[in-house]
């Protein structure tokens, strides 16, 4: 990037950028938006392989503390299948387009109860329109900073299932449709919305049957999706947008977070803490987010980002608030509103406040 492109860049901050506006290499643009089967098939079997590999530690080694490593290992990689499904809705996941539907929907969606192009309706609107007070998503930041009573509060509802919980109970009753649309009709939504969800859990159910015993489907898929998994994803959704120091400033209205290897393994699977290289330009692959974020600081460009050096300063900030306030937040969640931030497909209607 030439000096007068940085000045321009420097001088009139924005929402969004182009992608040529930030990477002035033809060639090196190409490269980061280069997207492969290869990798996004590997990517996809790399996170099964370590759900799988970590019930085969517990069948192996049983016992209290295999047992909970096994499903903060699980719960990271559910998380895991999560960003890939996220990735395949910028259709970023495969080079072949169909693949990042169909492929993305039976490998990592629909485990997850969720729909590729459902998110993506959903989710494009959360780019177009990020910490604007049209993103669907600002409900998962607007709340921020609160007590560290309040993100106590909701951390072991996380980890003892009760958000998990609520936000399937959620789904489940929102799949069927509104009342009064008849059984069959009923059912015909049903399956529309987790049909897919059904079968791949079957599926899950019977692997995990026939490799260990079919209590593994409750302990080592059912459990972490419930709690585990909904604690690192709160941490995530705070970590993307809580309290960012511009909401009109692409390099500021979302936050990058330093991720050491443990936080990788537990906390942040597949680059996805590289957040405000996303919002750039969203259909870089997490793959070559780290790419990304070098061009940005060779152009110069890398020091305007909000940065953390790690999840826990996130935390530390997002409960900055004195307990002596703490209490009710004004945001009203109802029962649809439970959904968001759990890369589900989204609703349309705006949150209470």
């Amino acid at each position: 990037m030439n000096a007068t492109q940085n000045m321009s860049l420097e001088a009139a901050p924005k929402l969004r950028y182009s992608a040529r506006e930030l990477v002035a290499d033809p060639q090196v643009l190409e490269k980061l938006q280069r997207r492969s089967n290869l990798i996004g098939l590997a990517l996809v079997g790399h996170s099964w392989g370590m759900i799988f590999a970590a019930m085969a530690l517990f069948y192996v080694f049983p016992n209290p503390i295999s047992f909970l490593f096994a499903v903060a290992i699980i719960g990271a990689r559910q998380l895991g299948l999560a960003i890939l499904m996220h990735d395949a809705a910028h259709n970023a996941l495969f080079r072949t387009l169909s693949w990042n539907n169909g492929l993305s929907d039976a490998l990592c969606g629909h485990p997850m109860m969720a729909r590729t192009d459902a998110y993506r309706r959903y989710h494009l609107v959360h780019h177009r329109n990020t910490q604007q007070d049209n993103d669907p998503d600002l409900i998962l930041s607007k709340p921020f900073p609160i007590t560290r009573k309040s993100l106590r509060r909701k951390l072991i509802r996380d980890l003892t299932g009760q958000t998990g919980y609520q936000q399937r109970k959620a789904q489940i009753i929102n799949a069927f449709g509104p009342k009064g649309i008849g059984f069959f009709a009923s059912l015909q939504h049903f399956n529309t919305k987790l049909g897919g969800a059904l079968l791949a859990n079957l599926v899950i159910l019977a692997i995990c049957s026939a490799a260990f015993h079919w209590s593994y489907y409750l302990m080592f898929w059912v459990l972490p999706f419930l709690t585990y998994h909904m604690a690192i994803t709160r941490l995530r959704n705070i970590a993307e947008h809580a309290i960012v120091p511009d909401d009109n400033d692409a390099f500021r209205s979302s936050r990058t977070t330093r991720a050491n290897w443990l936080a990788r393994l537990f906390i942040a699977p597949y680059w996805v803490n590289y957040h405000v290289e996303h919002h750039l330009i969203m259909h870089v692959p997490c793959y070559r987010l780290p790419l990304f974020e070098k061009t940005l600081a060779a152009a110069g460009l890398a020091e305007r980002r909000e940065t953390e050096p790690g999840y826990f300063n996130v935390l530390k900030r997002a409960s900055s608030r004195p307990d002596s306030e703490d209490g009710p937040g004004d945001i009203v969640h109802d029962g649809r509103n439970r959904l968001k931030g759990n890369f589900s497909d989204g609703f349309s209607q705006t949150p209470s406040l």
